[in-house]
């Protein structure tokens, strides 16, 4: 192709400069033309970055073209309703249309294939109750015995989304949202910005392992910083997060041309400087320590709830802090499980997709350990992980949640369209950039409707499958309401399928076999995983 492109490119440099002294100066206009292609195409044949265009001149560069535009063309016009990834259309068009107030009803019936393996459903009662009966607003009060400002929390809320992964403008929508429709707003570790505080909505302060917004000069947790945000009126509640189901055991790197001064100024670090968030945190090293800092936090803002946010690894782990909360008898407000299947901006590939439990196998686990050891009733369950629907928050509730986060449904709320950009800077939508030429299209006066749109509209779907069930409340919900197909002429119910435990049957040695191993390794003075059997 190069010879050819040798032989090609000299002929029509020949004639259309012959064309354009002999016939018509009119002809230059493709002598330049042909001038410039060939040009590039010897830049493609001497450049040794990219093997396509160096063999094929010119016309290696539709690859990269098509590449480019071939997410694009999948979505708009290939791919079906239910096979788009990670958010299919009817979950997307869902979203949009409950945000807009639109009708979001469906005609002609289901999409889904109700005899394939993984299908599931929840159950309906011949004497339903009446929507207009029930609670309109559910809601769960978080706050154990050590709180003294306890929170009454919507079963639904935003996610962990930090200010630099989106824009300014993007979090405001959401917190005005939040404001609007009486829900939380999870702060993100990125720090307390003015952008989550100007429009006064409920807020939940996320404390990463980089403790922005209340670190010292060398990127220790500051108690004094922290306890002077924390007291904040619009701070209900702290949560400390210890991995995310996206990248759990990843740390994160904030870039020195994305450190600007608005940045460095809320997370308290120096502008311009690349700045490491490290993978595990350094205000404690053991089990035992991290719920002594739980209860530390609780005491710094006053009281309000505290809890934390991980994605399950090893399950020796997590009993191991489920020991040292029955040793202290500390125990946090609330314990936000985190699925593997949840959201980012940007994670390695790797850890996106084969770290980290799924939701359901990570709340199952969760539910049972508390349940077993009889502290489930000093701690209540969020559940994250690609909950965009009324049917996914029943599910996860039925399961043991007592209530929901959302990130990437809220985002769609805003306007994301799943591009598929986030980790690039050049979102279309400005939700995920810092570009102010694309932020510009996003005006919080209006999305924030649309925000608390989308949230009430999945709240009364809600209300109305738990009045379908016939049932009057979301803590009625049980594993045996939930049904899933694991073959054509097999359905079993969420109880077969993830067995609950009796509250306190561990505390008697009723441990299930499964568990026993994970138990006889949970050590409350490290972490880790270890072929020694802990005594």
């Amino acid at each position: 192709m190069r010879t050819q492109f040798f032989i090609i490119s000299t002929i029509a440099l020949v004639v259309t400069l012959a064309l354009g002294i002999f016939l018509s100066a009119n002809w230059y206009v493709l002598f330049v033309i042909v001038l410039a292609l060939t040009i590039l195409g010897y830049y493609d044949v001497f450049q040794t970055k990219h093997t396509i265009m160096r063999n094929y001149p010119v016309f290696g560069r539709l690859r990269y073209v098509l590449e480019e535009l071939r997410p694009k063309m999948y979505q708009y016009f290939i791919e079906s309703d239910i096979d788009g990834r990670p958010f299919n259309r009817v979950d997307r068009s869902t979203v949009y249309q409950r945000s807009k107030a639109v009708r979001d009803t469906i005609p002609f019936g289901t999409q889904l294939d109700v005899y394939a393996s993984g299908y599931e459903w929840i159950c309906h009662s011949i004497a339903p109750k009446a929507f207009d009966t029930l609670d309109q607003d559910p809601r769960v009060l978080i706050g154990n015995k050590d709180c003294k400002q306890p929170y009454s929390a919507s079963i639904l809320n935003i996610s962990a989304m930090s200010f630099g992964a989106l824009s300014g403008v993007a979090v405001e929508a959401l917190n005005a949202g939040a404001k609007i429709g009486n829900f939380a707003h999870n702060t993100g570790e990125g720090g307390l910005s003015d952008h989550h505080l100007k429009h006064g909505g409920d807020l939940i302060w996320q404390i990463g392992t980089a403790y922005f917004g209340c670190r010292d000069e060398h990127g220790k947790f500051d108690p004094e910083l922290f306890a002077q945000k924390a007291q904040h009126p619009n701070v209900k509640m702290i949560e400390l997060k210890i991995s995310q189901g996206a990248k759990p055991g990843h740390g994160g790197i904030l870039p020195a041309e994305k450190n600007s001064e608005e940045i460095a100024r809320i997370r308290h670090i120096q502008p311009h400087t690349k700045v490491v968030s490290p993978p595990f945190h350094s205000a404690f090293d053991t089990p035992l320590e991290m719920v002594k800092f739980i209860q530390k936090l609780r005491d710094l803002s006053g009281g309000k709830p505290v809890g934390f946010k991980l994605c399950i690894g090893y399950k020796n782990e997590f009993i191991a802090i489920c020991k040292a909360m029955v040793e202290l008898d500390i125990y946090p407000d609330y314990i936000a499980v985190d699925g593997g299947e949840g959201g980012t901006g940007a994670a390695p590939p790797e850890f996106s997709n084969y770290v980290g439990a799924p939701l359901i196998d990570g709340l199952d686990f969760v539910h049972n350990i508390l349940n077993g050891l009889d502290i489930r009733k000093h701690i209540k369950l969020m559940a994250s992980g690609k909950i965009t629907s009324a049917f996914h928050v029943a599910r996860a509730i039925a399961l043991g949640a007592d209530m929901c986060y959302q990130a990437r449904g809220m985002k769609m709320a805003l306007g994301c369209i799943q591009a598929l950009l986030c980790n690039t800077n050049k979102c279309p939508t400005g939700i995920t950039t810092q570009d102010p030429h694309l932020t510009v299209g996003l005006v919080p006066e209006e999305k924030k409707i649309r925000v608390a749109n989308y949230h009430q509209l999945t709240i009364k779907n809600f209300v109305e499958l738990l009045g379908a069930t016939g049932l009057d409340k979301p803590g009625n919900l049980t594993r045996s309401h939930i049904y899933r197909r694991v073959s054509l002429n097999e359905m079993i119910t969420y109880e077969e399928l993830f067995p609950s435990i009796k509250s306190g049957a561990m505390l008697k040695g009723q441990i299930p076999e499964k568990y026993k191993l994970d138990f006889a390794r949970a050590n409350m003075t490290h972490w880790g995983f270890s072929a020694e059997i802990d005594q």
